[in-house]
């Protein structure tokens, strides 16, 4: 195509791209990359300046729990998709946990119809595996919108705790897709719960009973399931050296998931500071447990980083330990503390762009997002490496209404989030709302 006619330009940006950051502008045609170069003699009908920025691919959270239905209380749809937006993010992968639970055509069904009535940013939902619908796996794994299959081997109720090897085992045996999982062993909880925890209240022994041991447990023991039954696992927000080291030696079946609270908060300081809320599961850990992390960051373990938004109110917060729910909110602050560590030296911008667009494109098949590319969608993170700003709970959009991070000055931050060729978000206010899409993969294609 000639030069002109484009519908939006982003001008003079450095756009990270794959194998290269470069000053470059992006054409925009359809909701469509049509064209990165230099784009000085064109027209557009929106031109956005870009100069001082960096201009990301759309990034992923491929961890979030928006309790619709269910717990409408503590957040839905609609606000999750706001501070995702919000937070720079366009696309979100929701978790299967909500009442009911999503392990049916029919709740699946229902979550999407909710999703589409005004959506902030594009999105798929993770189906509930359980050995109660085990069978039906590998038929439903395709449904339009299912970004995966989720199990959890801890920290669940009802039919969604998957905790002994037979039912573990039961999922991974039908389909083909990839399954997440959240490893944390049950059984040897249970046990910790009586001998450690007792009847204390003691929040700081939340890393004790939910101890090291019970994650290395429950990875170990999926990753030989998931090689028995020929079948990728995706090991979710992991905590423990110990997994980290195991893990790095498993790579042909299982990919990694670290999320931002357990690589910026450590023990004992966050229960200190934040008590329950710095509650989570798995725990956030002591500080050599995060030099782990960091550790596998820089050497290629990590293939994703989310924010495991898992939203509760401060009254819910407030109970006395351990009666307080496990969670966190964090889809909004995700981008921000991750920059804040970008400008720290922590990891580059394109490490991070790895973590939060190519890797979960590649484990999760997804079509036509995660790069900056001719014919790709037209999904961009837009940021601002020198901005200062301080997280705060009255900025947070989430209906829980605070931040584990309140009060934490940060150096990078967010000023555009850009769905679809159309400005959903930009420079602290949310623009135009109904743009997000069901997110498409390759095994579902129709």
């Amino acid at each position: 195509m000639t030069q002109s006619g484009f519908d939006m330009i982003l001008k003079g940006g450095t756009v990270v791209l794959p194998g290269k950051t470069t000053q470059a502008d992006v054409g925009v045609v359809n909701g469509k990359i049509e064209a990165i170069g230099d784009l000085s003699s064109a027209s557009a009908a929106e031109i956005i300046d870009c100069k001082g920025l960096h201009v990301l691919p759309g990034l992923i959270d491929t961890q979030v729990h928006f309790r619709e239905p269910g717990a409408d209380h503590k957040e839905v749809l609609e606000t999750g998709m706001k501070a995702a937006a919000m937070g720079g993010i366009t696309t979100i992968f929701e978790m299967p946990n909500t009442n009911p639970l999503t392990t049916t055509p029919e709740a699946m069904a229902d979550k999407l119809s909710r999703a589409s009535k005004n959506p902030w940013v594009n999105y798929a939902f993770y189906l509930g595996g359980t050995a109660q619908n085990a069978a039906n796996l590998g038929e439903w794994e395709n449904l339009d919108g299912v970004c995966g299959i989720k199990i959890f081997m801890g920290a669940s109720t009802g039919d969604l705790l998957s905790a002994t090897d037979e039912e573990v085992g039961a999922v991974l045996a039908n389909g083909k897709r990839v399954v997440a999982v959240h490893a944390e062993d049950e059984m040897m909880m249970n046990e910790n719960k009586k001998t450690i925890l007792g009847d204390s209240h003691d929040v700081t022994l939340h890393p004790v009973w939910r101890s090291a041991e019970s994650c290395l447990s429950a990875t170990t023991r999926l990753v030989r399931l998931a090689r028995q039954h020929n079948r990728r696992v995706h090991v979710l927000h992991i905590t423990t050296a110990e997994e980290m080291e195991f893990l790095a030696k498993n790579k042909d079946i299982a990919s990694v998931e670290v999320l931002a609270n357990h690589l910026t908060l450590y023990a004992p300081d966050c229960y200190e500071q934040l008590g329950s809320k710095a509650q989570q599961n798995p725990p956030i850990r002591e500080k050599n447990h995060q030099d782990a992390l960091w550790k596998a960051i820089a050497n290629g373990t990590v293939d994703i980083l989310a924010s495991d938004h898992a939203p509760h109110t401060l009254e819910e917060k407030a109970k006395e330990y351990p009666a307080s729910p496990s969670g966190t909110p964090g889809v909004q602050t995700l981008v921000p503390v991750m920059l804040n560590h970008v400008n720290n030296g922590r990891l580059t911008l394109e490490r991070l762009v790895d973590l939060m667009c190519y890797g979960p494109q590649r484990i999760h098949k997804i079509i036509c997002k995660g790069r900056i590319a001719r014919g790709y969608d037209a999904d961009f993170s837009i940021v601002d490496l020198k901005k200062k700003d301080t997280i705060t709970n009255a900025q947070q959009l989430s209906r829980a209404g605070w931040s584990p991070f309140d009060g934490m000055e940060i150096t990078g931050w967010p000023v555009m989030t850009i769905i679809d060729g159309k400005i959903v978000a930009a420079f602290g206010a949310l623009k135009q709302p109904g743009v997000g899409k069901p997110v498409r993969f390759e095994e579902n294609r129709h």
